[in-house]
């Protein structure tokens, strides 16, 4: 067992040797899958996926971090932590339950402490059928300016309009406007792409090859951002299907605190978004009957959150920013989505550890027959 404070890393590099060297010490089946740019410090950048059971196991967990690349710190510790974690690993086996770890999803995002990938698209967003029309985000295009103003910090105008939208709006409109995903500004924020991108790709194909013999597949993809710190919220990640929405309740609602919410009814903390990675799971999966969810845990008040990626978007478009200012808005994304200290992490482990085991135990139930 791994102290729960070093199974978190301060970097990409670091944290997948730490996960490569966990897995591997667990005798876990590897593969990577690198991407084609080189990271912030020239380091090899990849999709790494281990594997923790048999190839044709008929019931199959799915834990994945960094779709967004620098919520994977959080994610990174949850995924090394479990490969050291000797009572975690025999009760998936004794289940009879495959566990898939996917480290780093978007891998340039992390390294590069970027939400997006290196095409700036929320990989979240992306898993779109691109052969047609694509949601058209009229909320976001009237904030767009105000969103990327010329300079960095805003200036008092800049802000007073947006807070004169949330004065208008409120809140959760003005979160769900920026965030829902918008497909018609590529430099904007939460932008969903105009094409599958590498992330995308590689994900699929993985997905083909792990996933083709499960009868039953669970998925808790891991992310920070939304929410009161330390907190995990549990948020449906699957279609808007009565059963599915059922099972997820039963799996990981129970008497926990923060029970499952969902999108689609307004529950959750996330606005109702648009091209979701999960839906890939049907396309990829069709014979599994599938439940997942999005385990997010908070970190700071979401206009932080919102302020910290408008100053990475912004930066993205002026590299001629001074090196003071580039370090200044590369800390507070990554505060923004990594709260560094021990009690934060400490939460992260516990929760996440219940849901995994929580994870196996609905898998153990039979699938529905119309499955």
């Amino acid at each position: 067992m791994i102290d729960l404070q070093q199974a978190f890393s301060p970097s990409y590099a670091r944290a997948r040797v730490q996960f490569l060297e966990a897995a591997a010490t667990a005798g876990m089946a590897i593969r990577s899958h690198q991407h084609p740019l080189p990271g912030r410090d020239g380091e090899t950048l990849a999709m790494d996926v281990a594997r923790d059971g048999p190839a044709d196991a008929q019931r199959l967990l799915i834990v994945s971090s960094g779709c967004h690349g620098a919520e994977g710190f959080c994610g990174s510790g949850v995924q090394v932590f479990a490969a050291h974690d000797a009572e975690w690993r025999q009760h998936a086996h004794e289940a009879g339950v495959a566990v898939l770890y996917l480290h780093a999803l978007n891998p340039y995002g992390f390294s590069h402490l970027r939400r997006v990938t290196n095409e700036n698209v929320d990989l979240n967003r992306n898993f779109q059928r691109f052969d047609g029309p694509l949601p058209v985000n009229t909320a976001y295009a009237e904030l767009h300016p105000l969103l990327l103003p010329a300079q960095w910090p805003p200036g008092a105008d800049n802000q007073a309009a947006i807070d004169a939208y949330i004065a208008v709006h409120g809140l959760v409109r003005y979160q769900a406007a920026v965030s829902q995903g918008q497909y018609q500004f590529p430099d904007g924020l939460f932008f969903g792409g105009t094409a599958p991108t590498w992330s995308n790709r590689t994900l699929r194909r993985v997905l083909q090859t792990h996933g083709r013999h499960a009868q039953q597949i669970a998925w808790i993809d891991l992310h920070t951002g939304l929410g009161p710190s330390g907190v995990g919220e549990r948020i449906f990640a699957c279609r808007d299907d009565a059963a599915a929405l059922q099972r997820a309740r039963a799996w990981w609602g129970g008497h926990h605190q923060t029970p499952v919410t969902s999108i689609y009814d307004g529950s959750s903390t996330s606005a109702l978004l648009t091209g979701l990675m999960w839906s890939s799971i049907y396309e990829e999966c069709p014979q599994a009957e599938y439940t997942g969810i999005a385990l997010e845990f908070g970190t700071v008040p979401i206009t932080e959150v919102m302020d910290a990626l408008r100053g990475d978007h912004w930066l993205h478009l002026h590299p001629e920013a001074s090196v003071e200012l580039r370090d200044a808005i590369r800390q507070r994304v990554r505060h923004a989505f990594y709260v560094d200290s021990d009690p934060w992490r400490a939460q992260v482990v516990v929760q996440a550890r219940q849901a995994l085991f929580q994870a196996v135990d609905g898998l153990k139930i039979p699938a529905s027959p119309s499955t």
